[in-house]
């Protein structure tokens, strides 16, 4: 199968290198960042445009790896007509790509991904969707190639999982920095919560949430809620934060 990368983003790369990997042969990589590009397109070996009429157009699939908001603008005007295309998004439907496309699909691994960190690839999963059957084997063979883990996910679901995930990795994420930042004023290492942030998740390897739930708002502990609330006074938009979730969690123990 020959493949057109368009992005050369944290997603892009990180896919881009798992299908290499597996031999899978990427015959151009298109953005808009030309040094991105180029790097990318090396470690790739293959060539690398920033011009849409220089897409080429003999590929069996082409990888929309890009924001949301750009899979329009690249695919408008673009000379890219009735072949396979695909986005990775976990939020925008399949049927955006019909308007450009007779066959098109959805190709989302569900992993937070960056540039600077390696990943392997088979443990992520990676949900699938097309127009049409035999896009939908197109896309289960390739999936299964770099991935152990390859399900069949329509967008109105695929929209939900991505919702659960903005909270379990995005907004998880942004509280380990708030935590970052309180230690700081104290000079205090943030090394000392990563034994609590590596137990908290690997709890949830074996039990729901919900029955390893721990802390003052799990038990009902106002003092010390009321103690950490006025600790927060010069963060008023922490302080929020941290009255709306343990609202939320005492709310889940009644």
């Amino acid at each position: 199968m020959r493949i057109v990368l368009l992005g050369t983003g944290n997603l892009a790369t990180r896919l881009g290198l798992a299908l290499h990997a597996k031999k899978i042969e990427i015959i151009q990589v298109f953005g808009r960042s030309i040094s991105d590009g180029i790097h990318l397109s090396k470690q790739l070996e293959c060539s690398f445009t920033s011009l849409k009429h220089e897409i080429k157009l003999d590929a069996d699939l082409y990888f929309l790896a890009v924001t949301e908001e750009a899979i329009p603008e690249i695919l408008v005007n673009s000379p890219i007509k009735n072949q396979l295309v695909v986005h990775t998004s976990g939020s925008v439907p399949m049927e955006i790509l019909s308007a450009f496309s007779n066959n098109y699909g959805v190709f989302y691994p569900l992993q937070t991904l960056s540039k600077q960190r390696e990943v392997d690839f088979s443990t992520i999963p990676v949900c699938i969707e097309a127009s049409s059957q035999d896009n939908l084997e197109k896309l289960y063979e390739l999936a299964n190639l770099i991935s152990g883990q390859v399900f069949h996910i329509d967008s109105a679901k695929r929209l939900q999982l991505h919702l659960a995930a903005v909270f379990v990795c995005n907004f998880v994420n942004h509280l380990y920095s708030i935590g970052e930042h309180l230690l700081q004023d104290q000079n205090l290492d943030f090394d000392l919560l990563k034994p609590l942030i590596l137990e908290t998740a690997l709890k949830v390897m074996t039990f729901p949430p919900e029955e390893v739930q721990t802390g003052p708002a799990m038990r009902g502990n106002q003092s010390i809620m009321d103690l950490h609330f006025k600790m927060l006074e010069q963060f008023p938009e922490w302080q929020n934060i941290y009255k709306l979730i343990s609202q939320d969690i005492k709310k889940s123990q009644q």
